[in-house]
């Protein structure tokens, strides 16, 4: 295999004396890590149960809105994250996300970089801690997770034994590289992890979530795989089929579509969810969007754009509804997308206190100077009854297939890429379509997938990543990739930056 030496990670200790939990900022805290002793400068195995536990806490980093999320979400189409007075400013992080004019200095590619390849470092701690065959098995998804997302947002994929001092640089995969080693890990894994079909949750790793994210990794095999990140891409046929015989493998496990869209984001989801995060709860999904006058109330953020609302019809479940009682839990928020006059659980406007008119959410919103009221905003998880956060889900996964389908795939059981996606069109309330181009597969898959995450990368493969849109004029077809951050070059003076930057 192809590889350079670099220095450390920038801020993750060598001998593994810190392991850091799940948070928003990057100060470990020792009261909720797990301490590894370590005599004569080598590393001292650990309990593997309690490493494996403490790995998945590291899940809630996705459930920010920040580092992670960001730059998967802020960074797309049908996201704008707008400046209102001197709130959501913030030295122009988020506006920079969406004009795609970051560098690397930017704090949310820091944060996204340190904190991915911090968990993939504690995955290599529970490996080398004498595990279970199944403990083993779950390490080796979650170290695949974690460089999945490494691989994918940098394009390289730096990696430290735990017996490795400050002495050693860390070895450092080319993209290529990278993706051969994540889907190894897989592969291995299969065999040890359980057989679970779905339950109420699933958020630790099985062999459907195995086989999910396999998929992923075949379909956007061709982007990992290009001689030059921005493309062209050529996506071939025996990849394809993979992709399809490892969404046919979660088929059989017994997953399925929800019939009414919104159980998917609830306490009562079972049929599709796949895998989920045990750590944390989703509730910065909604409090990043609601206004301050909502209840609960929200910090009045983020929004999506017009043109992302207009690719709804009327009729589509996941457009968005109000709820109505159900005999135990009621809210005036909405679900989906928020638009228009709000009102409260009585059924009375919402006012904002603000300008002392009822709040009524707008189309039009601009990237700074933005009213409280302008921009429509989403709802998925709904205060009411939110569910645990998701990472994977079925409807991904027919998509998924259907896709492999439509770029030269062959379907055992003989359906078609239209057929598949006229299947999830119908269930969700949406009319039939008469053809499928590039185009409409990308569309669908923002109607159904719209903000949980995964929006670049589908951007990035369908090749409109580098599309004007709203306030997103330039276009460098380079930024299909992050910088490695300034300080990880200030203290690794063999990690080279990417191209562009």
């Amino acid at each position: 295999m192809k590889y350079t030496k670099i220095s450390a990670f920038f801020l993750l200790s060598a001998l593994g004396l810190f392991l850091v939990p799940a948070c928003t900022d990057l100060e470990p805290d020792e009261k909720d890590s797990i301490v590894l002793g370590e005599t004569g400068g080598g590393f001292v195995k650990g309990d593997p149960t309690a490493l494996l536990a403490s790995a998945y806490t590291d899940l809630g980093a996705f459930t920010d809105q920040n580092n992670i999320y960001a730059l998967y979400d802020h960074t797309t189409d049908e996201m704008i994250p707008p400046t209102r007075g001197v709130d959501w400013g913030d030295n122009g992080v988020w506006r920079t996300l969406h004009q795609h004019t970051w560098d690397p200095t930017h704090s949310a590619v820091l944060g996204a970089w340190n904190q991915l390849n911090q968990r993939a470092f504690k995955c290599n701690q529970i490996l080398a801690s004498d595990p279970s065959p199944q403990q083993a098995a779950e390490a080796k998804f979650l170290r695949a997770f974690y460089r999945y997302h490494v691989m994918d947002l940098f394009g390289q994929m730096p990696n430290r034994e735990v017996d490795e001092g400050v002495d050693v640089n860390p070895t450092v995969y080319n993209r290529s590289d990278a993706f051969d080693l994540i889907v190894k890990d897989l592969e291995e894994a299969l065999p040890n992890l359980p057989a679970t079909g779905p339950v109420a949750t699933n958020s630790s790793a099985t062999q459907a979530a195995a086989n999910t994210l396999l998929a992923r990794l075949y379909l956007n095999k061709a982007v990992y795989k290009a001689a030059r990140p921005e493309g062209p891409y050529q996506f071939d046929a025996a990849d394809m089929n993979k992709v399809i015989q490892y969404c046919d493998a979660v088929t059989a496990a017994g997953y399925g579509l929800e019939t009414e869209f919104f159980t998917n984001f609830s306490t009562a989801a079972t049929k599709e969810i796949i895998f989920t995060s045990p750590e944390g709860t989703p509730q910065n999904r909604w409090f990043m969007t609601l206004h301050y006058n909502q209840n609960p109330s929200g910090w009045n953020g983020f929004t999506t754009l017009a043109d992302f609302y207009a690719k709804f019809e009327d009729g589509d479940q996941r457009k968005g509804n109000y709820p109505t009682p159900d005999g135990s839990q009621f809210s005036g928020i909405g679900r989906g997308f928020l638009f228009g006059q709000q009102y409260k659980d009585d059924g009375t406007e919402v006012i904002d206190t603000r300008t002392q008119k009822p709040l009524s959410f707008t189309l039009d919103v601009p990237l700074s100077g933005a009213a409280t009221d302008k921009g429509v905003r989403v709802i998925k998880y709904h205060p009411a009854n939110a569910g645990q956060y998701i990472f994977f889900r079925y409807a991904d996964v027919l998509l998924m297939k259907a896709e492999a389908i439509h770029r030269g795939g062959t379907d055992p059981g003989g359906k078609t890429a239209l057929e598949l996606v006229n299947e999830l069109r119908t269930t969700r309330g949406a009319a039939a379509l008469g053809s499928l181009t590039d185009a409409d597969l990308l569309d669908e898959r923002g109607r159904e997938l719209y903000w949980e995450g995964i929006r670049r990368i589908d951007q990035v493969r369908f090749g409109t990543f580098d599309d004007q849109w709203s306030f997103k004029t330039v276009t460098e077809p380079f930024r299909v990739l992050f910088p490695i951050p300034q300080q990880a070059l200030d203290s690794n003076p063999n990690l080279q930056q990417n191209e562009g930057y």
